[in-house]
């Protein structure tokens, strides 16, 4: 059963929250980071892409990189925008958007329960990913960053977030400049969360198994180094955030293809069957639409060759059958003539892609749901990568582990 850990956590002062918060890590290239930290030398992207306080063309795992993220951090927690709380806390996470709210329970998830499957993931990390985020959190003694799990809701767990949501205002209230609002409520009545997720059999990795991956790498390394037990340390455990899966919104996950012939195109819609279309987007599961030559294209996807969970993805079926056979592309996680586009894009930008001739072909996918990913983790399976874009995101900066 589910170990959570509630922690004392580092939260900035409310009416400064808007300076620290930043996009995740993983959303942006370096470039894009510097941009958007111009002006705000509080900005937690300081702290995650360090990179971009360094002179230009600096590697993202030269040494000076986790040194410089580890001086930013410690900056920011000396100084007077972040205070820590003096116990153990959990925190209530809520994101709302214009038509969508979801609210989770940020606190910390057990090592142990990585390891041993009680958390289950649907992907396989990079080792360099690995490297890298394992280096910035051994080289900041601190989680900067939270993942995003989410599990089968109970009622006890669904009465104790609405009662902490309904009886006091939020601790932190952010506008994203995205428009989504990120708010925290914060308790130190923790007893109850911790029971009621020891009832939950399995949680499941929505979005960090990096992260994830990193966390149980620093534990091994530091137990080793400090002769230290499992379980025992802070070290032993990492910041999520836990939303209930009726609550979870996933975007398609979409995917842009260069060097492509006309030739091969017209044997591909050929070959499927595919109809011109007003349509951008599929409405439905088993359909892809294509965007080609100023054109949009609606075809229904061959069906899967196994009878495995992960093989009747659209994402794997499209792999297998298409992007393989077709175009070569052996694997998606390493071949330059792919490229991934996340659904809060839209199809616009897979128009403006494909138009200014970076890229040929671009496939407009329906989103995978949240039960083909549980049921693909609860078989041990994996899904192909990028098969899913949680939306909104998670901030970072609102709330950090340090061991």
């Amino acid at each position: 059963m589910a170990i959570i850990h509630p922690f004392k956590g580092w939260l900035p002062k409310p009416e400064r929250a808007n300076e620290v918060a930043s996009v995740p890590y993983d959303v942006i290239s370096t470039e894009e980071a510097a941009d958007m930290a111009k002006g705000k030398p509080n900005s937690f992207l300081h702290v995650i892409r360090p990179e971009i306080d360094l002179p230009e063309g600096t590697a993202f795992n030269d040494e000076t990189v986790y040194e410089r993220g580890a001086e930013n951090l410690k900056g920011l927690l000396n100084s007077d925008l972040y205070e820590q709380d003096s116990k153990p806390a959990i925190y209530i996470y809520q994101l709302e958007t214009p038509n969508h709210t979801q609210t989770g329970v940020f606190t910390c998830a057990s090592v142990e329960d990585y390891d041993e499957d009680i958390i289950l993931k649907h992907e396989l990390t990079r080792p360099d990913k690995e490297d890298d985020r394992t280096r910035h959190i051994l080289t900041q003694e601190a989680h900067a960053e939270p993942v995003m799990l989410t599990f089968n809701d109970t009622e006890d767990i669904a009465f104790h977030i609405e009662k902490e949501t309904m009886t006091s205002p939020p601790f932190i209230e952010h506008a994203g400049e995205d428009g989504v609002i990120h708010r925290i409520w914060k308790t130190f009545s923790t007893v109850n969360f911790v029971e009621g997720f020891s009832k939950i059999k399995n949680l499941y990795i929505a979005d960090g198994h990096h992260r994830c991956k990193s966390a149980s790498r620093v534990a091994e390394t530091l137990r080793e180094r400090k002769n230290a037990f499992p379980g025992e340390s802070e070290f032993e455990y990492f910041p999520v955030v836990l939303f209930p899966m009726k609550q979870m919104r996933i975007l398609p996950y979409n995917r842009v293809v260069k060097e492509v012939s006309e030739d091969t195109f017209n044997k591909l819609v050929n070959t499927f069957d595919a109809k011109k279309t007003s349509t951008k987007q599929p409405e439905k599961k088993g359909v892809v639409n294509l965007y080609y030559q100023g054109d949009w294209w609606e075809m229904n996807l061959p069906e899967a060759k196994d009878d495995n969970v992960a093989s009747s993805l659209d994402a794997a079926i499209l792999q297998d059958q298409i992007l393989s056979p077709f175009f070569n592309i052996e694997n998606p996680r390493t071949d330059k003539k792919i490229n991934f586009v996340g659904g809060i894009r839209g199809t616009a930008e897979l128009e403006k892609v494909v138009d200014s001739g970076k890229y040929d072909l671009a496939f407009s996918m329906y989103p995978t749901s949240i039960q083909e990913l549980v049921d693909v983790s609860d078989q041990g399976e994996l899904m192909p990568p990028k098969s899913t874009w949680f939306e909104p995101k998670l901030k970072s900066g609102l709330i950090i582990h340090t061991f």
